[in-house]
């Protein structure tokens, strides 16, 4: 196994290629289902189950799937592990399905489940496939929850779904054009995080390379 493509598949959907804050993939349900933070975590899950078990499936099958057909069987993998996520919802959560519901079945044409198998998925062992669903599906949730966080805070002066005293709510923060402000603010600051810090890892890094060198002239 190569340790340094198994890191930077986990890592890379937390941070470097982020679904939601770097790709930009998936802004229908980020917007749609981050008026709280419960909803947001409840479509972050079912979308990475889907992702996880897509990706394996793709990857296992990679090598009999017909090359002119393969976007078709892409989705019919898809929708079935949708529907799996859609019995089990209706089941064991029917209030948060019938909230929900119209946004699950639009999983199957999910931009990041699609693109995952198209991109990683169909030229990646299955061990590798599933790492990048894993790691796409924690972005794409750990996304959806900061949005949702900040969005139910000022909605509703609450979190999950806990009133906070003496928090007056902002109308209009819940409505979908409050939803694209919130996105892009976040988008924005994610973005600058990240190109400080590796602006900090690139100063390091050139700042350490005389002393290397003056290592390898002793040696």
């Amino acid at each position: 196994m190569d340790k340094r493509k198994f890191k930077e598949t986990l890592l890379g959907g937390l941070i470097k290629n982020n679904p939601t804050f770097v790709l930009v993939l998936g802004t229908c349900p980020t917007i749609a289902m981050t008026t709280s933070l419960f909803q947001a975590f409840a479509m972050g899950v079912a979308t990475t189950f889907v992702l996880i078990f897509s990706n394996l499936f793709v990857s296992l099958l990679r090598g009999i799937i017909p090359d002119k057909v393969r976007i078709p069987c892409y989705i019919v993998i898809i929708s079935t592990f949708v529907i799996i996520v859609q019995m089990v919802m209706r089941r064991y959560l029917p209030e948060l399905y019938t909230t929900m519901q119209a946004f699950i079945a639009l999983i199957v044409v999910n931009c990041i489940i699609l693109a995952r198998a198209e991109s990683f998925a169909s030229c990646n062992k299955p061990l590798y496939s599933m790492l990048d669903g894993v790691s796409m599906g924690l972005g794409f949730t750990c996304a959806l929850c900061l949005i949702g966080i900040v969005r139910e805070f000022l909605a509703g002066g609450s979190f999950a779904g806990f009133a906070i005293p003496g928090f007056p709510a902002m109308q209009g923060a819940g409505a979908s054009a409050f939803g694209f402000i919130t996105f892009g603010c976040m988008m924005a600051l994610f973005n600058f995080v990240i190109q400080k810090v590796n602006e900090r890892k690139a100063r390091m890094k050139a700042a350490s390379l005389p002393l290397t060198a003056q290592l390898e002239e002793v040696k």
